[in-house]
């Protein structure tokens, strides 16, 4: 089952792709996303930290994280498991504060793919409100990925 808020007709200027190659096998890769004790340990920018982790990975449980910036600001994200295919794919809701009174909103989908050794991970988010928040997650993303590029190739 495809996830119908994920449209290709979504504007380009809105959707957020990033692809990195990492150097771990795809079970270990998808293992760090459905684990709270490894979630805590690399999710969330540079120099964040994940106080507040809760996890009911299954299609259709929830989720609810607080991120926490280096000045000490709380970043509470929260939403739903969609579609889970182990070890290839993760799609969940991502939902955030409200922004000027909009349901700040987007799908999340993690895609998994064997590269030899090593696992292409490609993350897709839309439809964003706006570009500048899409521009936002965007280096928050990159410096995630960062985070699990590292971890996962400790575990390695």
């Amino acid at each position: 089952m495809m996830v119908s808020e994920n449209l290709p007709s979504a504007p380009a200027d809105r959707v957020l792709v990033l692809t990195r190659l990492l150097d771990a096998p795809r079970s270990l890769v998808f293992s760090v996303w459905a684990k709270p004790e490894h979630m805590v340990r690399w999710f969330g920018p540079k120099d964040f930290s994940l106080p507040f982790c809760e996890m009911d990975f299954r299609q259709g449980g929830k989720y609810r994280v607080c991120m926490r910036g280096p000045d000490g600001t709380d970043y509470w994200l929260w939403g739903e498991y969609r579609e889970i295919v182990e070890p290839e794919r993760i799609v969940f809701v991502w939902d955030r504060d409200e922004i000027e009174g909009q349901p700040n909103r987007t799908i999340v989908t993690v895609t998994l793919e064997e590269q030899g050794n090593q696992t292409k991970l490609t993350l897709h988010q839309a439809i964003f409100l706006t570009t500048e928040d899409r521009e936002s997650h965007n280096g928050g993303w990159t410096e995630c990925l960062v985070r699990l590029a590292d971890y996962v190739a400790g575990l390695a």
